[in-house]
């Protein structure tokens, strides 16, 4: 290994293990030591093998230190403080120090309820070593933007879209309200088949894209066929209806700001003033279902784009084109719109 190569490893080391060490002077909590030993002793224990800094000559590791110190003296300071903490619980690695870098962190998220730094407990979807779309090693790798921040970040933005911090926060915030959207849209739109075709319910019209076209015929919508529940038979109160109530509830979400002026998450705000059935009390918890919230969400608009299509093509509803293709599927399937069709099908 060139020397440069190892003074570069030396300077990774101390970088990384000076994250902790600038926070353990920044915060007077007992935490960091909690944490160093914690990640110590979690799953990610701190393994034997042999790591390259160990395998360096005291003098080169005198001139990486060396190195590092003139560079950065402040760091270097903090990662003499922590630096006993870390050699007790075992760290010879560069792989070591950032396991508990990241423990310290972890420990601090959950004292301090930073959620920036809690994110560093849930290794299996935040961070670095998140699963990734395409490894690291693979053509370009993962952009340097897609930290792992947000849920759902997997590595992927081929066109560079999200280069901008601005940029990706705000269509981060775009995805994932088009993904609540898609979410209670694919269970509308196969919801009434499921009751018409299954279990009899006498709908009106029971398609989706049927469904609105009755108002404009002059007939009412019945909301699971009983007039008593919602009769609605005007498009100008069904249209001011949906205007109050999904504007006012996204006024109240894009404002961020609850009525007694605490503010809150606003991609995220019914976990603090709306969540009758108690999800994500847990940070733990709630981390995950973030990841979960997301990844069904695509798969809901990728449903709704199948559903749109569908449409355009079959004229039938969802439930019932799966009917058909489990009925006959050598022939009910997309080959036969595409090829057949006397319509395009985009």
């Amino acid at each position: 290994m060139k020397l440069s190569n190892r003074v570069a490893i030396c300077t990774s080391v101390a970088v990384n293990v000076a994250l902790a060490g600038f926070l353990c002077l920044r915060s007077s909590s007992p935490a960091v030591g909690t944490g160093i030993r914690a990640a110590a002793k979690s799953g990610n224990a701190l393994s034997s093998r042999s790591a390259a800094m160990m395998s360096l000559s005291k003098s080169q590791r005198a001139s990486g230190m060396k190195n590092a110190a003139f560079n950065q003296p402040a760091r270097f300071q903090a990662l003499q403080q922590v630096g006993a903490l870390a050699h007790q619980s075992g760290a010879k690695s560069v792989e070591d120090f950032r396991t508990l870098a990241q423990g310290v962190v972890c420990q601090l998220g959950k004292e301090n309820g930073n959620q920036a730094l809690l994110n560093a407990c849930n290794v299996e979807w935040y961070g670095p070593d998140r699963p990734k779309w395409l490894p690291d090693a693979f053509l370009a790798g993962v952009p340097d933007y897609l930290t792992g921040e947000y849920p759902g970040d997997y590595g992927w933005d081929a066109l560079g879209l999200s280069s901008d911090p601005e940029t990706f926060a705000n269509y981060r915030e775009a995805e994932l309200l088009h993904a609540r959207w898609a979410m209670l849209g694919a269970l509308g739109c196969i919801f009434p088949e499921i009751l018409a075709m299954n279990y009899g319910v006498g709908l009106e019209e029971p398609v989706w894209f049927k469904a609105g076209a009755l108002v404009l015929n002059d007939k009412s919508i019945d909301y699971l066929g009983s007039p008593q529940l919602v009769h609605a038979s005007s498009i100008i109160a069904i249209a001011a209806a949906q205007v109050l109530l999904m504007g006012g509830a996204e006024a109240y979400r894009a404002s961020g700001v609850a009525p007694n002026g605490e503010e809150f998450d606003k991609m995220h705000p019914g976990g603090y003033y709306f969540n009758p059935l108690k999800f994500g009390k847990d940070e733990a918890d709630l981390a995950e279902l973030k990841v979960k919230e997301i990844k069904n969400g695509r798969l809901a608009m990728f449903s709704m784009l199948g559903f749109y299509i569908q449409a355009a093509t079959t004229g039938n509803g969802p439930l019932q084109n799966l009917v058909d293709h489990r009925a006959d599927a050598a022939n009910e399937n997309i080959f036969k719109y595409v090829f057949t069709s006397p319509e395009p099908v985009l």
